[in-house]
């Protein structure tokens, strides 16, 4: 039976935080059933009353050891009737060895465990009400949460902060004396426009030659197995799926019985694993390119499980499932058969080209692959990775004259930090060392889910740029001018303004919270904790020590004006203040004051406009709205700004406006267009109205058609062939047979 992940979880005020006695608070966890686990909870407790033995098996990371704990006490077990027993993957094999090998709960992990959630209640509890008071109300803050949009926030201001640099590339494409092409490049960039115009001059005059070319043999040894970050990265990648898309397809994967477990920091792979994968190798490939190799973890607390991520059986090439499993599974399968192959045997030649009236030289490199070794089965990609494979060179000559065909200096500018991917994140996590394995990708949904960031959508904008070229046949030098797009944020993480002012505040008032390495060491007490080394309630008796005075000064400080708000003038005819802060349904700008006689009028901001960078024109812009187009079929058309962007209004209906039409400057054509267009699409998602019956109407959906009544949905049976031949009885009588709507509940580990 399963538990279907946790069965309790602490209450509302679910730690004790009363002082006893003077002697401080007792931080007692306060455990309660949750109202959608307890016929699940009634369920195990009559099977566990009937059993002669109950097996405890869910997974041996902390998660799984503290479940494991939880059914002992909320089932009534006794040790005499309850094994604890844990296995890595979903065999056969695995199962029996685990059964014969059981073990008692370890209470170590299970306190680490209750250590996390405890302090990250205590974090929540307390600086919540902080952050609803001081800049608006339903905020949160979380221990790795906020660190990791610290990370992005950091981010964020090194762009804002950055002054591109120009700089000058020089390429040059020659011809050797049998006619092979060259593509090289200038070994220094170049300033400015002045210095690349005197260099082409320069080369116009010139004759170039082969100074020098070096052959030097280069090795490349494969990356290790998996582990959760960088399956994550990985799949990012090559792959393009989220964090939260990779573990949840990687936990069906685990639940077929098809790879290891996939929550663990470690990069081991177990004897039977090695012989398996030696075996493929050689079977398949030959043995010279097996190389056995035994790889050790390198991140500290490396705890959460003890092997990578592989396959259960490594000589299965295929599994059935969709699409995306198979794909996930074959790159485990790839990198795992791969970190045991030898390594690739490369030749790298550099050839150095030179100017006969200059000091400067051209440069050109290649690579040719001597034996493929690991490189026939897997590369590892990286995120910062140059565009441009290294070709193979044609064969030179120390001393052969070269032709010049074409010498251009093109313009570029050095570009931003880029801002963090999803899998780029969890990385700089990981080498910070914060957070583990299962963390990753919850706080990463988590900070995504509370507004501190979002997922980048900006294409970017287009940037001219100058190409100078050389013709060296008839000495002329063109210049032109080409267009790139730069900026484009399309996919990235970036901090709203709303993550940016709660960091700037967290990192002010709470500078340990944010802190890198304290929220490190928090993680490496809690490893302690794992090992026996330290007790819980003492560890987070200290932390409490330090962070709840904190709390109360900043509950005590009293400030002029909320956190993060911004005055931008005064409004030219009334004379009242402007300003732009953070409302309680995101950023907007303010007009007057809640003192005056007159209330204050409000305006949102638009999509792409931000607190930080607002100007006061812009924000009086925004009090143009709702703005009167004209009149439609004699009812009044608009245009205003809402809480989920611009739209127009006509006939008490609304039609958002897209992003590519200025709210500002839309015209009463245009809104008229988007208002039929409109019409049409609900005309045909309209299967069917009743006019004795306005509120019911029958609607196609993305999953096929359905009743909507009253402002919800009821599904149509499989049963009935011809929706729009349903009689108003016939729709009332499946409304009112309808099944109640199944508690939804949240994914959990086993």
């Amino acid at each position: 039976m399963s538990s279907r992940g946790h069965i309790r979880d602490l209450a509302k005020k679910g730690v004790d935080l009363d002082p006893r006695d003077g002697a401080g608070p007792s931080f007692e966890p306060n455990y309660e059933i949750p109202t959608e686990k307890e016929s699940q909870v009634r369920e195990l407790k009559a099977a566990a009353k009937k059993a002669d033995m109950v097996w405890l098996a869910s997974d041996e990371d902390r998660e799984g050891e503290a479940i494991a704990w939880h059914l002992y006490e909320v089932l009534g077990l006794t040790p005499e009737k309850t094994k604890r027993i844990a296995f890595h993957e979903i065999t056969k094999d695995a199962i029996l060895n685990a059964i014969a090998n059981p073990r008692s709960i370890d209470m170590d992990r299970v306190n680490a465990q209750q250590a996390r959630r405890v302090l990250d209640r205590i974090v929540g509890f307390e600086l919540s009400p902080v952050l609803w008071r001081k800049i608006k109300p339903q905020l949160s803050a979380g221990r790795v949460q906020s660190v990791a949009v610290r990370l992005i926030a950091e981010r964020e201001k090194e762009i804002e902060a950055f002054q591109p640099e120009e700089y000058y590339r020089v390429n040059g494409l020659f011809v050797t004396h049998d006619g092979a092409r060259l593509r090289t490049e200038l070994s220094t960039r170049l300033e400015n426009h002045s210095e690349a115009q005197a260099l082409l001059e320069k080369c116009a005059a010139a004759s170039f030659a082969v100074n020098k070319v070096q052959t030097k043999p280069v090795t490349k040894s494969p990356a290790p197995p998996f582990t959760t970050s960088t399956l994550q990265q990985e799949a990012a990648r090559k792959l393009g799926f989220t964090v939260s898309q990779t573990m949840r397809i990687a936990q069906d994967l685990y639940e077929a019985g098809h790879i290891t477990y996939m929550r663990t920091d470690s990069v081991n792979l177990s004897n039977l694993a090695l012989n398996t994968i030696a075996k493929v190798i050689t079977d398949k490939l030959g043995p010279e390119y097996l190389k056995t190799r035994r790889y050790h973890t390198g991140s500290k607390g490396a705890q959460e499980a003890h092997e990578a991520i592989r396959p259960t059986y490594v000589d299965v090439e295929t599994i059935p499932g969709s699409d995306r499993e198979k794909k996930l599974y074959t790159l485990i399968r790839r990198r795992a058969i791969a970190s045991q192959m030898a390594d690739a045997q490369l030749e790298r030649t550099t050839a150095e080209i030179s100017i006969s009236n200059s000091p400067q030289h051209f440069t050109a490199s290649g690579e040719t692959i001597k034996f493929d070794g690991f490189l026939r089965v897997y590369m590892e990609s990286h995120d910062d990775e140059a565009a441009e494979a290294k070709d193979l060179l044609p064969a030179l000559t120390p001393g052969e004259e070269l032709d010049p065909v074409e010498i251009t200096a093109t313009q570029r500018f050095t570009v931003h930090p880029p801002r963090y991917t999803e899998a780029a994140l969890v990385k700089k996590m990981e080498d910070l060392g914060i957070g583990r394995p299962s963390t990753y990708a919850p706080t990463i949904s988590t900070i995504q889910q509370r507004e501190y960031v979002e997922r980048g959508d900006r294409e970017g904008i287009e940037r001219s740029f100058e190409v100078l070229s050389l013709n060296p046949r008839t000495g002329t030098i063109i210049s032109s001018e080409k267009t790139e797009t730069i900026g484009s944020d399309r996919g990235k993480l970036v901090p709203t303004d709303t993550g940016m002012i709660v960091n700037d505040y967290l990192e002010e008032n709470f500078p340990d919270i944010l802190d890198y390495n304290f929220t490190a060491q928090v993680e490496e007490q809690f490893d302690e904790i794992a090992e026996g080394k330290s007790k819980w309630q003492e560890e987070i008796g200290k932390f409490y020590d330090r962070f709840h005075p904190e709390v109360d000064k900043a509950l005590q400080t009293r400030t002029e004006h909320k956190v993060g708000e911004r005055m931008l003038g005064v409004h030219p005819e009334s004379g009242k203040p402007v300003s732009v802060k953070i409302g309680r349904f995101g950023p907007l700008v303010q007009i007057g004051d809640a003192e005056g006689d007159e209330k204050p009028l409000f305006a949102s901001l638009l999509k792409g406009q931000s607190i930080a960078t607002l100007t006061l024109d812009e924000a009086l812009k925004l009090f143009e709205f709702p703005r009167v187009l004209g009149d439609f079929e004699d009812a009044e058309v608009s245009v205003a700004i809402g809480r989920f962007g611009p739209y127009v209004k006509h006939n008490k209906k609304f039609v958002s406006i897209p992003k590519d039409i200025e709210p500002a400057e839309i015209t009463l054509d245009q809104a008229i267009e988007l208002i039929q267009a409109k019409r049409l699409e609900e005309a045909q998602r309209n299967i069917k109205s009743f006019d004795e019956e306005p509120e019911l109407q029958i609607l196609k959906g993305r999953f096929g058609p359905y009743i909507a009544y009253k402002k919800e949905n009821f599904k149509i049976p499989k049963t009935v062939t011809d929706p729009a031949a349903l009689t108003l009885e016939q729709c009332m009588e499946i409304i009112n047979n309808q099944p109640a709507p199944k508690a939804r509940k949240p994914r959990a580990k086993k």
